[in-house]
């Protein structure tokens, strides 16, 4: 199919971006366009005008700030996964960019695109909620810092406001364990269930594919606070989850497989 017709704009700066989104109802932004397009081909997004921040140099980076990661939200998947720095500060973090898609998808997506959207089904989302990062967003009433833990509020729903742009991902470093499982049919495919789990004193676990939004897996987790084992904990993985049943996969199986992927993940990191 093909999408509605929609006017275009390209954003100069980023106080461009969020001009253009303050006075266009119903603009939306394109950075890779690997969520956004195919939506607008099947007609489930419709908007009166695309602003593109594609050749924002400014939003593409990866700094060191001493007890954090600062990313650009431009950063393509291709750089973080090849990132010298979070290779040695946050390794989980290039391994699950790695994963992403193909080669064809990491070097034209964003981390900050894939973080908009808001697809309980990627990657990457999952792993900076494990991570317990922090976003940097812009608006017209200026800058915000959101937690990774309160910026996914529904089905490709996040608190981003229609004019407003994230622009930073901020992860904290750690110097403990990590493991990434992901189950899929075929290597370029979404997950059926993915698994993130960071062990730096405490243990996070975050789902792929397990709900509307990436999940934390807080059953799990306060399992492990209270000393249960990692086979105990992993059996309380799906607790509080509402997993989709598709084409690929009924709720049942994804709760057998979340289950199975967090206890592996559990033995690696801690």
């Amino acid at each position: 199919m093909f999408p509605a017709s929609f006017d275009y704009a390209k954003a100069r700066s980023v106080a461009d971006a969020v001009s253009i989104l303050s006075s266009v109802e119903d603009a939306k932004l394109l950075a890779g366009g690997h969520s956004l397009l195919p939506l607008m081909k099947l007609r489930l997004a419709s908007p009166s005008m695309l602003v593109d921040i594609g050749s924002l140099a400014e939003l593409s980076y990866i700094e060191d700030k001493g007890d954090y990661v600062a990313i650009g939200s431009m950063t393509r998947h291709h750089d973080i996964s090849w990132s010298r720095v979070l290779k040695s500060e946050i390794p989980l973090l290039p391994y699950v960019a790695s994963q992403v898609g193909d080669p064809q998808v990491r070097h034209r997506g964003t981390i900050g695109g894939s973080i908009s959207h808001g697809d309980g089904a990627s990657d990457l989302p999952a792993a900076v909620l494990a991570l317990d990062a922090k976003f940097v967003i812009v608006g017209p009433k200026g800058e915000r810092i959101v937690p990774a833990t309160e910026f996914f509020v529904g089905f490709l729903e996040t608190v981003l406001s229609p004019d407003e742009l994230l622009t930073e991902i901020r992860v904290p470093k750690f110097s403990g364990g990590w493991s990434f499982q992901k189950f899929n049919r075929r290597a370029q495919d979404w997950a059926i269930v993915g698994v993130a789990a960071v062990n730096d004193g405490g243990t996070r676990v975050s789902l792929v594919n397990m709900g509307p939004t990436p999940m934390r897996a807080r059953a799990v987790e306060e399992a492990l606070a209270d000393g249960a084992s990692i086979e105990a904990a992993s059996l309380k993985a799906s607790e509080g989850m509402d997993p989709p049943a598709d084409l690929n996969a009924s709720s049942q199986y994804r709760r057998h497989l979340a289950e199975v992927l967090v206890k592996r993940a559990l033995t690696e990191a801690v």
